[in-house]
């Protein structure tokens, strides 16, 4: 069963625009939105809005949830856990 778990979550991480799996990236090194903002060079508002979709996409209810996925599957190799 992990198996096909980890492939769904898979599934789930390809649905990103390189947009929001940049974002969820910063998120998952623990930034806050006015961070990410900062480091994108977009507001806080269209952040948000990249939050809502991701937390679409992956089907999760939050922030947390959504850093502890991509860790727990890897999405981002340069981060250690």
């Amino acid at each position: 069963m992990t198996h096909v778990a980890k492939d769904d979550d898979s599934t789930k991480f390809a649905q990103l625009t390189v947009r929001e799996a940049e974002i969820l990236r910063h998120v998952t090194l623990g930034k806050s939105n006015k961070e990410i903002a900062s480091d994108l060079f977009i507001t806080e508002k269209t952040v948000k809005t990249h939050m809502t979709n991701i937390f679409s996409k992956l089907d999760v209810h939050d922030r947390t949830q959504a850093a502890i996925l991509a860790l727990k599957n890897q999405w981002y190799t340069d981060i250690q856990t």
